[in-house]
């Protein structure tokens, strides 16, 4: 059974910092490419960053210089460091994987940016 299984998110002030962290199991990790995807209040999903199974990343113009997205094969860990939080950041982030047809979603969790 593949699990994706976010953590880290909480409520932080304008500026500061969160780490999430995506703990995948069931999945061949490293050979999987992966996204970081977050839905504001009452707004679609968009895409936030990926980091390929060959560790090229890409970023959404709103969180590059922000935003580092990394992982750890060894420990099937996806990460998003995210400095310089704004409250447009809010959102639920949610982690992807995704392997030729296959895609898989965690379950999301919620990151409140507000003073």
């Amino acid at each position: 059974q593949v699990q994706l299984v976010e953590s880290g998110g909480g409520l932080v002030q304008p500026g500061g910092s969160l780490r999430l962290s995506c703990v995948a199991s069931g999945i061949t990790f490293s050979r999987y490419h992966m996204y970081w995807i977050r839905q504001p209040p009452g707004q679609p999903r968009e895409w936030v960053a990926t980091i390929s199974s060959g560790t090229v990343t890409n970023y959404a113009d709103s969180v590059r210089g922000r935003f580092t997205i990394s992982r750890d094969n060894a420990k099937n860990t996806l990460y998003l460091q995210m400095n310089g939080l704004k409250p447009e950041d809010t959102a639920a982030y949610y982690c992807k994987a995704v392997l030729d047809l296959r895609t898989y979603w965690g379950q999301g969790t919620q990151v409140n940016v507000s003073s």
